[in-house]
């Protein structure tokens, strides 16, 4: 793997990073699942493969683009722990009068 592809697989994170946040935003969880699951794709991609050591703006970049997925993460996480713990919520209560029927 050359340099520019180290960059280009990265840019491609961030790209789908941006798409998981915009499909948070619309409240649209199917997309973001999916995208989601492309993410983890290429990101194990990055894990699983030695990646050559990137010097001057080619490193740059990368940190650069690290630093925008980390802020997309975030963002994406502030949109859906609410709507997660809304889902918790109504989990626990439409559990609750199941267990007490099977008492």
């Amino acid at each position: 793997m050359t340099s520019s592809d180290v960059i280009a697989l990265y840019e491609h994170i961030a790209g789908l990073s941006s798409q998981m946040l915009a499909a948070a935003r619309a409240n649209d969880w199917a997309s973001l699942s999916m995208l989601e699951q492309e993410c983890a794709e290429h990101s194990r991609a990055v894990e699983s493969n030695p990646l050559p050591p990137l010097s001057g703006a080619d490193r740059m970049r990368k940190i650069a683009l690290i630093t925008q997925i980390l802020a997309t993460d975030r963002q994406i996480t502030e949109i859906t722990e609410p709507w997660m713990a809304r889902l918790a919520e109504i989990n626990q209560r439409t559990a609750a009068p199941q267990e007490l029927a099977a008492h």
